[in-house]
């Protein structure tokens, strides 16, 4: 075995240790967020959030299942909110299984009707920045991603 063979092997095993962290991160966070009531769930939500008060918007999440990828019209607001978080400073992620973030947020709101999972917004409730571990240790990832020119990660979520 050639010793670019040992470091390939290497960095594989410490990049899925990596992306395990971070969805496990991530699905804590969505956890914490959503008991401190700082999501914004949804495309036109989280646009409209963004208008008023980027700076208290603090982390991104971008979900979308095989099926979407062929939506142009989400993808172009894809497109516009990842802009927006780079051109502001705004750590983003994107998922790839919108069911999982449903066991995890719920599928439907109050009312009864199915949330719009493709944008979830994690936004600062109050002038004291929220501190929380699983979002330093996803703004330390996606530090790390832009370190090697991946500006919108991609993340699972643990099963």
């Amino acid at each position: 075995m050639t010793l670019e063979e040992v470091h390939g092997q290497e960095a594989v095993v410490e990049s899925a240790e990596r992306m395990h962290s971070a969805g496990k991160a991530l699905h804590e966070l969505l956890i914490s967020a959503q008991r401190q009531q700082c999501l914004t769930v949804g495309v036109y939500e989280s646009a409209k959030v963004m208008n008023v008060d980027p700076d208290n918007v603090t982390f991104c999440i971008l979900a979308a299942d095989e099926i979407d990828e062929g939506d142009i019209a989400l993808q172009i607001h894809f497109t516009l909110i990842q802009a927006f978080c780079c051109e502001n400073d705004i750590n983003i992620v994107r998922l790839n299984d919108t069911d999982k973030l449903a066991e995890i947020l719920g599928s439907t709101d109050e009312s009864g009707e199915p949330k719009d999972l493709h944008c979830i917004l994690i936004t600062n409730p109050s002038e004291d920045a929220w501190k929380d571990p699983a979002l330093e240790k996803l703004g330390l990832f996606c530090e790390e991603s832009r370190n090697v020119n991946d500006w919108v990660p991609s993340i699972t979520l643990p099963e």
